[in-house]
């Protein structure tokens, strides 16, 4: 909160005074004594955010491909290529297991 000297129009400091908190002003004599304390807490409504790779829709069409997965050796994956880097850089290959009761997900 941005409190202006009502004399000179500069913004205010918040100093320790005698009896307290106090306003006063930089560049003239202006002092007013803060006689309660008023606060209040404005939390920022979060949006929501959206599954990187497009949630569970995202891996309904894909191919699959022969590769092993590290947490179960299944031998196949589902695979999906995504450019997550500048263009002159090579697309990164995402796999998700085959196998539905692992179901583990990777990078190349």
């Amino acid at each position: 909160m941005l409190v202006f000297c009502p004399q000179c129009g500069n913004i205010l400091l918040i100093e320790e005074g005698n009896s307290g908190l106090r306003f006063s002003c930089a560049t003239c004599p202006y002092i007013f004594n803060i006689k309660q304390k008023i606060t209040t807490k404005i939390y920022p409504k979060l949006k929501e955010v959206d599954h990187v790779m497009g949630g569970s829709a995202a891996w309904e069409n894909v191919d699959s491909t022969e590769a092993e997965c590290p947490e179960c050796s299944h031998k196949r994956a589902y695979f999906m290529q995504i450019q997550t880097r500048s263009a002159d850089e090579p697309m990164t290959t995402f796999y998700k297991c085959c196998n539905q009761i692992c179901g583990h997900n990777w990078r190349d």
